[in-house]
């Protein structure tokens, strides 16, 4: 599944942040409620100046409507500076109790004159295949 943010969330710095996620069933354990994703992000600068990436935080909502949020520094050990024009990729993963959930959230940046802003992650669905229809 895709999800594509292309709203600019900042008009002096535009982040684009895709989303594509993938059920790892060798890892899951679906008769322990135990369900496990990847989620493959490209965050794509299209301003005009670099962003370093210094934290982010996740929301990730189970069927259950079981919520837990996540914050830290970087992404994957890493606070990567993305130049204007490019992009920066990673995968990482959760695990779920349902076969159903979603995640959203923000990456916290810096611009080059040191000023912080944040780029939103929209909402995006984490499913087992053919749960959703």
């Amino acid at each position: 599944m895709t999800v594509d943010n292309s709203q600019p969330q900042d008009k002096f710095q535009p982040i684009q942040v895709s989303v594509v996620t993938e059920y790892i069933e060798h890892q899951s354990q679906p008769e322990a409620n135990r369900f496990a994703f990847a989620y493959h992000i490209t965050i794509e600068n299209q301003g005009i100046e670099a962003a370093k990436l210094l934290g982010r935080h996740w929301i990730i909502i189970d069927a259950n409507q079981e919520r837990k949020e996540i914050r830290g520094m970087g992404v994957i050990g890493e606070q990567p500076t993305i130049a204007a024009g490019a992009s920066y990729q990673y995968t990482s993963g959760v695990i779920l109790n349902t076969p159903i959930g979603t995640m959203q959230g923000s990456y916290q940046l810096l611009d080059d004159k040191g000023d912080p802003f944040d780029a939103a992650i929209s909402p995006f669905l984490l499913s087992t295949p053919n749960a959703v229809h």
